[in-house]
């Protein structure tokens, strides 16, 4: 009797054992594909995020690229505004000037009119016999 309890635990034992042993294939074969799954769904998302950034980055450089272009196109636009403005000043400026020596001219032309009818209204009213030699006008 005690002989076959030994060997009713043993047996029980070895069951035992070997459930153990295969529980715990199971919980390492589990555990395994656990960490292949999660490491796989991580490495997916740090490849999106690769992928993500390479792009981020290629749009940036594009970016660049383009707002350096628009840069240079406004200067440029600058530049030529700016001296389109030189150019309507100094148009601005000798139509001014123009337009002094025009009134200068005018000033100056009405000033000799002005003197000739003078002489001539004094030269009509003198008898001519009565100024001296020297002041007549040939």
């Amino acid at each position: 009797m005690l002989s076959s309890l030994v060997k009713q635990h043993l047996t029980q034992q070895q069951a035992r054992k070997e459930l153990q042993e295969k529980r715990k294939a199971e919980a390492m074969a589990s555990a395994t594909a656990l960490t292949h799954a999660l490491v796989d769904h991580l490495n997916s998302g740090v490849a999106q995020s690769y992928v993500n950034q390479k792009k981020l980055d290629t749009e940036t450089k594009i970016l660049q690229a383009n707002a350096a272009h628009f840069a240079k196109m406004t200067m440029q636009w600058l530049k030529l505004v700016e001296d389109f403005n030189t150019a309507l000043k100094e148009i601005g400026d000798v139509e001014n000037w123009a337009r002094n020596i025009e009134a200068d001219m005018r000033t100056i032309s009405s000033a000799l009119e002005y003197a000739y009818r003078k002489r001539n209204a004094a030269m009509m009213e003198t008898p001519q016999d009565s100024l001296p030699d020297s002041k007549l006008i040939h």
